[in-house]
């Protein structure tokens, strides 16, 4: 058990150490020749700076100048942005403000931090609890994603940019969705939210309301919005009038259901005028030797001109077939 403590992969730690101590010389030996290739390349094609008395950032380069450097990468074999990065690092660090024991790639990640005077004195102090500077921490310090994150925001940065891809987003939500602490942790609103873009699609919408409305709970809840009570009102009566315009088109019995349904209205309209006959016959009979107030008067002769309209509209119907009113009768029925 001791041993595996005191052993760092397969060799000790003291060997461990050593091999440290060494690839650290290593590591100074590339940094001083990054440097001196950023150096020369310098020589050959000084910064030019743009509007603002900005440097020019790689990438941005004048085509004289990417022309240059393209040409020198491929004399001393190493790739253009190598040569280009090189020299952009270079140019931002000057010989005495560099920094011995800290890495080349350090240096390139500081070298973003735009004043200056607060760049070189930044790379003299590791952070805090640290004894040297790490490619890490060098982006920590300009905002820049970590390899390893460590807090829960570098993590979620990190998140975010492996599932920069459409498909490899989708599969990781439904994975992460599957799992009830996370869902649970997932507010009202944001639920409410991937809902309404998971449904977007007609088909997936028409299947997820139909699954929900099934649920009584939630059916009566949805009622209670006036809107989505009016919609699906409408929803209902639209679709009897689709099935019976379907009906009266396909259907080979239709015409003989036409006809029963304009036997039904003659009835309907003749029960309606004996129901009117019966009422008056037990009603009038007991209006003998009472006056009735000048108010009351008023009321019944307004009813009775509605009457005497409304059975002139039924005459009109019955002999001509037409069934619009005009708007004086219309408004005699309204009580206007």
């Amino acid at each position: 058990m001791s041993e595996q403590i005191e052993n760092v992969g397969a060799v000790s730690q003291s060997r461990y150490e050593q091999i440290v101590a060494e690839l650290r010389e290593v590591v100074e030996q590339q940094t001083q020749g990054s440097f001196t290739i950023g150096d020369r390349a310098l020589e050959i094609e000084p910064m030019r700076e743009r509007g603002g008395g900005q440097q020019v950032a790689p990438g941005q380069e004048l085509f004289t100048v990417s022309e240059t450097l393209h040409r020198l990468a491929e004399d001393i074999g190493l790739a253009y942005r190598t040569v280009e990065k090189a020299r952009w690092t270079a140019s931002r660090w000057p010989k005495d403000k560099r920094q011995k024991g800290v890495s080349f790639r350090v240096h390139r990640v500081l070298a973003q931090i735009p004043d200056e005077a607060e760049r070189f004195a930044t790379i003299t102090k590791p952070p805090a609890g640290k004894t040297r500077w790490t490619g890490d921490e060098a982006n920590r310090r300009v905002g820049r994603q970590v390899e390893r994150p460590a807090s829960p925001q570098e993590k979620i940065t990190a998140i975010h940019h492996l599932a920069r891809d459409e498909d490899v987003a989708a599969v990781v939500t439904t994975d992460f969705l599957k799992r009830p602490q996370v869902a649970a942790k997932v507010s009202s609103e944001e639920k409410v939210r991937v809902v309404e873009e998971f449904t977007r699609d007609e088909g997936v919408a028409t299947a997820a309301a139909t699954s929900l409305l099934r649920r009584p709970d939630v059916a009566f809840k949805a009622m209670s919005d006036d809107t989505a009570r009016f919609q699906v009102n409408s929803a209902q009566a639209e679709r009897s009038r689709q099935a019976l315009d379907h009906f009266e088109r396909m259907n080979p019995v239709a015409p003989a259901v036409r006809n029963i349904d304009r036997t039904v209205e003659f009835l309907d309209l003749v029960t309606a005028f004996h129901a009117f006959v019966a009422a008056a016959g037990r009603t009038v009979p007991g209006l003998r030797d009472r006056q009735l107030s000048e108010d009351e008067r008023t009321i019944v002769h307004q009813n009775v001109a509605k009457v005497k309209a409304t059975l002139d509209w039924i005459e009109t119907a019955v002999d001509t077939g037409k069934v619009d009113m005009d708007d004086e009768l219309a408004a005699i029925l309204r009580g206007e």
